[in-house]
């Protein structure tokens, strides 16, 4: 088994670029176009009904005739917006979240007409910052798309997710800060070979459990959901948005979704790596079978997006940047520092001190939650608000208080 490192880019003919970019390209519209019919199929099920079922044999077709459907609407451009900006700010939430992509070990060395390369389109000595810097400039587009469409609710809708977005990449942040502290390097494809033998998702369990936290908010997805909370803001920052433009939207969303989940797999889970029992297996991670893993492993986490959705409901605001600001980024900063002392004592000599940072990750797990136990039981035994009694004030129009509606049976 040979693991990429940075001396196997950069030397592949300029045809063999193009087809990986273009197998990036495919693979990330391939998974939206899955994920889409999946995610209807699955929340069917789990809300005891039927999920599409007639397009196609057994509802296959549904994904690609909804894109048709949307290609085949009238564009309409409101009066008032910013035409230019409007235009843009769909694309501009679309490209970063493709572009991260580039940096994405799927693969080890593989042969492709007689040339070996690895199953990644390239590699940086700083990739992790690479992908911090791109999709950061996603938010661009909800808030152009928010303050361009010339309407009051989507600019309150993009500056929530602009406030969203960039409170979680912070969190985001940080636990990337934590893996490439302990591995030692930036490099994608280096931190998937330096998790052979033990994967980064138990030495660095707080990390896991925050970065799969704050990688369903940074995409807006139930049950952080609120930029597009239709009961609050009618649609959130695309409302004004329709036809392709509204498609490229959702394009955005769920290929951020299939991102993260890839960035994920990379950082936690060991990349392209077999699993458990099948790394015992003599081949299991050479050849194109590493590619089965990856796509694997990013399903469990597309999974995870479905079954959340399904299951929880939507927070309000106020909790939710208070789980950011307030729980994930302290206990974030203070795991960097438990990592980095953990790291300069084994640049010092002192192996085997893995254990010791297993030990002080399920630590933290605990006091999370038991401090999350205590908020939710302070918020069940806090007493009712009760009603206001009607306005009294001379000259004010009097308010009756609202009767109370007995049963028929009474």
């Amino acid at each position: 088994m040979t693991y990429p490192d940075l001396g196997s880019f950069g030397h592949d003919p300029w045809w063999l670029v193009i087809a990986k970019a273009l197998f990036s390209f495919v693979f990330c519209l391939l998974t939206v176009l899955v994920a889409i019919l999946v995610e209807r199929k699955v929340l069917g099920r789990m809300q005891m009904r039927y999920g599409p079922n007639r397009v196609g044999p057994f509802g296959l077709l549904q994904s690609l005739v909804d894109g048709v459907k949307l290609a085949l609407k009238e564009g309409l451009v409101p009066a008032g917006v910013d035409k230019p900006i409007y235009l843009a700010a769909p694309v501009i939430a679309v490209i970063p979240a493709i572009m991260a992509f580039a940096v994405i070990p799927m693969g080890g060395m593989v042969s492709v007409f007689g040339h070996r390369t690895p199953l990644q389109l390239t590699d940086l000595p700083v990739a992790v910052l690479y992908v911090l810097a791109v999709t950061s400039i996603g938010v661009y587009g909800i808030v152009l798309a928010g303050w361009a469409s010339g309407s009051t609710y989507p600019l309150l809708g993009g500056l929530r997710s602009s406030a969203q977005v960039i409170s979680y990449e912070i969190a985001m942040a940080l636990c990337f800060a934590a893996v490439f502290l302990y591995s030692g390097t930036m490099s994608t494809s280096e931190i998937v070979a330096k998790q052979h033998g033990l994967w980064y998702v138990f030495l660095l369990l707080p990390s896991f459990v925050i970065y799969v936290t704050s990688m369903v908010g940074e995409t807006n997805r139930a049950p952080f959901d609120l930029p597009e909370a239709e009961g609050e803001l009618v649609g959130g920052f695309h409302t004004e948005y329709s036809s392709l433009k509204f498609a490229m939207f959702m394009l955005a969303e769920y290929v951020n979704m299939t991102t993260v989940a890839a960035l994920a797999t990379t950082l936690f889970l060991g990349g392209w790596q077999a699993p458990w029992p099948f790394d015992m297996i003599d081949g299991a991670n050479s050849g194109w079978w590493p590619l089965l893993w990856f796509v694997g492993k990013v399903w469990t986490f597309m999974f995870m997006f479905i079954w959340l959705r399904a299951t929880l409901p939507r927070l309000r605001y106020d909790q939710f940047m208070g789980l950011g600001w307030k729980i994930l980024i302290p206990i974030s900063l203070g795991w960097i520092m438990t990592v980095a002392v953990v790291r300069t004592l084994r640049n010092e000599g002192y192996d085997g001190l893995a254990v010791v940072l297993v030990a002080t990750g399920v630590f933290l797990g605990i006091l999370l939650l038991v401090y999350l136990s205590r908020v939710l039981r302070h918020e069940q035994a806090r007493p009712s608000r009760q009603a206001d009694p009607p306005s009294t004030v001379p000259g004010s129009f009097p308010v009756p208080p609202i009767p109370v509606k007995e049963h028929a049976d009474a």
